[in-house]
């Protein structure tokens, strides 16, 4: 298989052959018109993967220019807010005596 860039109209001539292909290579394939980059065929999984690992990855830049920022708080900020957020809910939070889940646990109450 032709790795990498490939033109539109060669794609649509073997595009089973090369489907096939670049599932086994794990890689994509960018398709071209006229000399330019048009399209980027990718296998469903590698797709998947790509598409759940983005919003994870959107996360860390915003933590990271959270921190940049100075705009942290201690663990035990942290867990005093969010007690706080629960009980203003009308949901009261106990301390666990197992310790799971951060050491929270909602009253059944």
């Amino acid at each position: 298989m032709p790795t990498g860039i490939v033109s539109l109209s060669q794609f649509e001539a073997r595009a089973a052959r090369m489907l096939a292909e670049m599932k086994a290579a794990e890689k994509q394939i960018v398709l071209t018109q006229r000399g330019a980059a048009s399209a980027v065929v990718q296998d469903i999984d590698a797709h998947e993967r790509q598409r759940n690992a983005l919003p994870m990855l959107e996360l860390m830049v915003q933590g990271e220019a959270d921190i940049r920022a100075g705009r942290t708080a201690s663990r035990v900020q942290v867990f005093a807010d969010i007690r706080e957020r629960l009980t203003t809910h009308g949901r009261p939070v106990h301390r666990s005596r197992t310790g799971h889940h951060g050491g929270l646990r909602r009253s059944s109450r």
